[in-house]
Order: structure tokens, then sequence, then C-alpha cells
């Protein structure tokens, strides 16, 4: 199984952790980012794996270089002129994941590499199979300025506006009926999707792949959530949340 690792961000919110080491290289009880990010995707089987990087590239292709890439292949997708957000990143690195034509139907993982879960990973893709779904979205029922609208069919709808009417990022207009209940739920950072995806990408330069999502699932695409209300995750994006990582993920060893 193959994956990307969203990597390439300034990490501004973590300074000054990041004034002289990419967020990848950030470290959380002794291990980075990246280190507990790749090795817990081993375990659920990814053997290959491309991570796209901007801020310190440098540092961290020589921290993999000394890592012997964790006994994986890992490439590289270098954004050094412009930083692509995550729909970019991905049109950039689609090529990762249309190498070989045996595989041009194997689900891939997308993931932010400033995130810890114990999302069951392997119940995910198992969804996402049997549904057929596009793209599936790791979400959870939490507080979050930025909340995804889906239907009683786990189907995106839209972005939730903050209004009282759900309102919807371009492309994306409700189709179900009015009466229908939305369940507004918190996006987790981590994404199984089919490379029938990648040609559907037709956004250019830099934007987010939940612009995509939006657009495609008004199209009628399956953009499917996948609920882990009871499951450990934690966004890691500034010093306190990796202070309150680090207690919390030495209850959970012991627990």
């Amino acid at each position: 199984m193959k994956a990307m690792i969203l990597a390439a961000g300034l990490g501004t919110r973590l300074r000054p952790l990041t004034d002289d080491r990419p967020k990848a290289l950030v470290e959380l009880n002794g291990r980075t980012l990246l280190e507990i990010t790749l090795t817990r995707l081993q375990t659920f089987g990814v053997t290959e794996a491309i991570i796209n990087v901007h801020h310190f590239a440098e540092i961290l292709i020589a921290y993999l270089k000394s890592k012997n890439n964790f006994g994986m292949r890992i490439e590289v997708s270098r954004e050094d002129d412009q930083l692509l957000d995550t729909g970019g990143g991905l049109k950039k690195a689609a090529w990762f994941f249309q190498e070989n034509s045996a595989h041009l139907d194997e689900p891939f993982l997308l993931h932010n590499v400033d995130i810890i879960s114990d999302i069951g990973v392997t119940a995910m893709l198992q969804f996402h199979t049997q549904r057929h779904a596009v793209a599936t979205l790791a979400v959870q029922s939490r507080l979050s300025s930025r909340q995804l609208l889906f239907n009683n069919n786990l189907q995106l709808i839209a972005r939730e506006s903050g209004t009282a009417n759900p309102g919807c990022a371009p492309g994306a207009v409700p189709t179900q009926p009015s009466s229908e209940q939305l369940h507004a739920l918190a996006f987790s950072g981590i994404h199984i999707l089919s490379p029938r995806l990648l040609p559907l990408i037709t956004e250019t330069g830099a934007f987010s792949i939940i612009d995509t999502y939006l657009r495609l699932a008004s199209q009628g695409q399956k953009i499917l959530a996948f609920r882990h209300d009871h499951s450990y995750w934690r966004d890691l994006g500034k010093p306190a949340d990796l202070t309150q990582a680090a207690v919390e993920i030495r209850w959970l060893e012991t627990s």
C-alpha cells in the first residue's frame, strides 16, 4: 500500500520549534513526527510513501537518508517555489500513484504529518472499499472552526458556513431534501483515496483538496465520512499540543 504524507507547511504555529527545522522533524517523546507517522503507517501495510517538502527541505531529505528511509521506498515531492496546499501537493505527486498500471485500482492514504491518532486505518480502508468511494475522510464529532457537513448516508454535502443555514463552498450544492438532517463533523487529516480521484482534480496551482471534494460531491461522486468518535486524536499544531500529547501518549501506552 502507498501513502502520501503532507509535510511541506511552514509550521508557523509551532514556532520557535520550527525556526531551525521542518515541522515533520519536531519531536514528541524523543521521536520526530515524521517517524511516528511512517512507523504507524507501516503497521497498516504501507511500504511506499511520498512526502512533500518545502520548509527546510534539505534537512528533511538528509534525515530520511540517515534513517535509511525507515526501510521503505520513499520519494520526495519538492515544492521549492510555491507551497501548493493539500490539493496542489497531491496533484503534483499524482505520478507516484499512477506509475504501475497493475495497481491503478489500489487505494492509498493521504496523511497530515502533524496529527497523531489511533484511528483504525484497516477498518477505514474496508469501509472505503466496500462502498466504492472516491474518497473517505476520517472525521469526529468535536469542536472545530472548519466543520464539514454530511448527510445520513455519510456523503459529503457542504462546508459549515457558521450561519443558520448550511453554506457551501463553490461548487458544493446540497441535493438532499431540506428536511434531512446534516451532521457537522470535524475532519481529522487522514484520507483514503481511490486513484480514480486523481484525473478528476481539475483545480490548478495552490488549492485545498477539500474544495475538490466539495466540487466532486456536488457532481455525485462518493466522498464519504468515516467516523472515529471514540478514537484518540490530536492536532500537533502548537507547542502546547505537543506537551499535552506527550502526557496522553504515555498514559495510553501504560493503560
